[in-house]
């Protein structure tokens, strides 16, 4: 099933999670851990990152350095078809421009639909540490909607290889991003709003928004995308607050505010356990007003911990 066959749906599942996959190493327990904490609330679907690999150096010699290339969390294909299989449940893999070719992107969507996976989220990706700036493979990628464009020509049974005949047509529902605070690179919120139009046209389904922690960020975003007529499915990411050191790293790594009555009742909290409580109480709040206005579904960034989610949904639906 579709993400917006899912989200048209009467009575349909009211939240959906982000899952990290686990470092390299590590078996998929931590998955498993995570989903059955949260099978109970019925979950609409599941999205799995995906990671780019990075380069490192490592002395080998006197003076001398080997370049390699790691990718430290690998398993996205593997992870969506355990889970589909185990939980029976829709994931969603993110797919990503950084670090791959457009025959190694093909290669990926053809493994994913061989799985029986039918939704994707089609990603520029982030930097590595090592560039600072986002860089395209020379045969890759280099914006979102680059991918949507080749995502929405498998659907259409066009591959790369010309020369292929009698080719079926993949059935990929297709998300992209959306940055209520707008990303970060954008040089301003109307420009933003222009690519992520562009991406519509181009046969985007489904936006799921970057997460943000004042909700009149999200419903102001909202407006603007109606009145540019962006009218698919727009879901808002929230993540609930756990440590104090969140109010440096948040804003950093995914550039978003927060608003300054969450980081006074962070700052005013005296242990670790009562910043969760701020933290979990303002997502509860969150996710309630959300839902109260209209949002097509909640989505949480985990961020591999299970419980606070699982408690604010708890909250929020029930036991």
């Amino acid at each position: 099933m579709t993400i917006t066959e899912i989200l048209s749906q009467p009575g349909h599942s009211r939240f959906s999670i982000e899952l990290l996959p686990p470092l390299k190493g590590q078996n998929i327990d931590s998955i498993y851990q995570t989903m059955d904490a949260l099978s109970p609330f019925n979950p609409a679907f599941v999205d799995v990152t995906y990671h780019r690999e990075e380069y490192v150096y490592r002395e080998v010699g006197p003076g001398l350095l080997q370049k390699r290339t790691v990718r430290k969390r690998p398993g996205t294909v593997g992870i969506c078809a355990a889970l589909m299989n185990r939980y029976e449940i829709e994931t969603v893999p993110h797919i990503i421009c950084g670090g791959f070719s457009v025959e190694e992107t093909e290669n990926a969507l053809i493994d994913l639909d061989f799985v029986g996976v039918r939704n994707v989220l089609a990603l520029r990706g982030d930097a590595i540490r090592s560039e600072g700036r986002f860089k395209a493979e020379p045969e890759g990628h280099a914006y979102a909607i680059d991918l949507v464009d080749q995502i929405v020509s498998l659907n259409k049974g066009v591959y790369l290889d010309p020369d292929l005949r009698n080719t079926t047509a993949t059935e990929f529902c297709i998300g992209v991003a959306g940055y209520p605070e707008k990303h970060f690179e954008a040089p301003n919120p109307d420009n933003d709003l222009r690519w992520l139009k562009k991406k519509v046209e181009h046969g985007a389904e489904y936006i799921i928004t970057q997460m943000f922690f004042d909700n009149t960020r999200y419903f102001e975003f909202v407006d603007r995308c109606r009145a540019e007529g962006i009218n698919i499915p727009i879901i808002p990411g929230i993540k609930p607050l756990t440590t104090s050191s969140q109010l440096q790293i948040l804003p950093q790594v995914f550039h978003v505010d927060l608003p300054e009555a969450l980081v006074e009742s962070v700052e005013a909290a005296k242990t670790r356990e009562q910043v969760k409580k701020a933290g979990m109480d303002w997502c509860t709040e969150q996710a309630a007003e959300l839902l109260e206005k209209g949002a097509p579904t909640l989505h949480f960034y985990t961020m591999g911990k299970a419980h606070p989610t699982a408690e604010i949904a708890r909250r929020v639906f029930g036991s």
